[in-house]
């Protein structure tokens, strides 16, 4: 039995379906298992990271588990596995705990990390870089006025598919390799301004980014992220314009398919764009 924690999110959820098609026992953990729209065959269960008092019963029974990030508190599932019998573990963590100044979100990973190494049982941690679907973000402004609004639009970072950091955690739960790490990026680095533009041509709509100034971006994100985050990824925006994130064939080594491009993705994410306008992709998802 495999265990799947965050299995609502942009990466269980795809785990989720990875696994199944691959014939193995799933069960998710989910804080509403009624409502959390899972597919058939999986077993969703009621709990959460920060509720110890549910991991014991979710976790009777799995030999292998994904564990989703919940910073400071991984001890008690931790714990509770080492009892339960789980023999691997595999953290999505990021790739920033490989940068020289971690910032504060690497920080937040690396003590992830150091957590399941110390916790006994053999590990993997994949390592993504920033995530596509994070430009989903972007949609209501896309519908407002077709105008992105942000800092550094020239600074290009090598945003991965969902569905390639799942397919990756797939293989780590079905082929364990005790100690092994991914570092996972997409297929080519890419301004704020290409996204942008790859979004109009993909969906055929108007779309265009608009320079703004630092402040304002880290006023409008510190309403959803800490501030220490904010900091650290306009940092990280900031220095991609002088060093691109360098792209890395991880994805295609280990699934033995080329990762999906951002035009792949967004082609796959047409409806989350149009809200409710009947659209046409022009690029469609493999």
């Amino acid at each position: 039995m495999i265990l799947v924690t965050g299995a609502t999110g942009n990466v269980g959820r795809n785990l989720v379906r990875e696994l199944l098609d691959a014939g193995e026992k799933v069960r998710a953990l989910t804080r509403d298992p009624a409502t959390c729209n899972l597919p058939d065959g999986v077993e969703a269960v009621a709990g959460d990271l920060t509720r110890p008092e549910t991991l014991a019963s979710a976790l009777q029974g799995v030999d292998r588990a994904f564990l989703f990030p919940v910073h400071g508190a991984l001890d008690a599932f931790l714990a509770a596995a080492k009892t339960a019998g789980t023999q691997h573990i595999v953290l999505l963590s990021s790739d920033s705990v490989t940068f020289p100044e971690p910032g504060w979100i690497g920080e937040q990973h690396l003590a992830c990390e150091q957590a399941v190494a110390d916790s006994g049982m053999s590990w993997t941690f994949v390592r993504p870089t920033v995530f596509m679907a994070n430009d989903l973000g972007w949609a209501h402004q896309l519908r407002h006025d077709g105008t992105v609004r942000g800092a550094y639009g020239g600074g290009a970072m090598a945003p991965v598919d969902e569905r390639d950091i799942a397919a990756v955690a797939a293989h780590a739960l079905l082929a364990p390799d005790p100690g092994k790490t991914y570092e996972l990026t997409g297929p080519q680095a890419l301004s704020q301004i290409d996204r942008v533009r790859i979004i109009g041509e993909t969906l055929g709509l108007p779309a265009r980014f608009e320079e703004v100034s630092r402040e304002d971006v880290r006023q409008r994100l510190i309403n959803h992220m800490p501030p220490p985050a904010v900091d650290f990824l306009l940092d990280q925006l900031a220095a991609s314009r002088t060093t691109p994130t360098p792209v890395l064939p991880t994805i295609e080594q280990v699934t033995g398919r080329p990762a999906h491009t951002y035009a792949e993705w967004v082609a796959h994410h047409t409806a989350d764009f149009a809200g409710g306008r009947q659209i046409e992709p022009r690029v469609h998802s493999s």
